[in-house]
């Protein structure tokens, strides 16, 4: 058992969970660096349309679901409204043309 540990621990890279490949063998770093590249595009879409559907994000995402979840936070971050499952949109905050009153 002792082994087993030792082995480990002069292989920390090995434990680093971070590390892990996700789909099409990116890390978490490299999904991170890719949803920052889609949110770039993405809110470029939204300022000249106003919002963008949820659906919209995934085709940018290629259907990866960190990247999606990513793309999404980072949204957040930059001052969107990312909605809920009643409006699955991203608009620019302060938008109610698709609520309902």
């Amino acid at each position: 058992m002792t082994y087993l540990i030792t082995k480990q621990l002069k292989n920390p890279i090995a434990c680093d969970p971070r590390n892990r490949p996700y789909k099409n063998g990116k890390t978490f770093e490299d999904c991170k660096a890719e949803a920052r590249k889609n949110t770039t595009i993405l809110s470029k879409e939204i300022q000249s349309d106003n919002q963008i559907s949820w659906n919209r994000i995934l085709e940018v995402a290629d259907h990866d679901e960190i990247v999606y979840k990513l793309t999404l936070k980072y949204l957040r971050e930059m001052g969107f409204d990312i909605g809920n499952y009643l409006t699955p949109r991203v608009a620019v905050k302060g938008d109610k043309s698709n609520k309902d009153e």
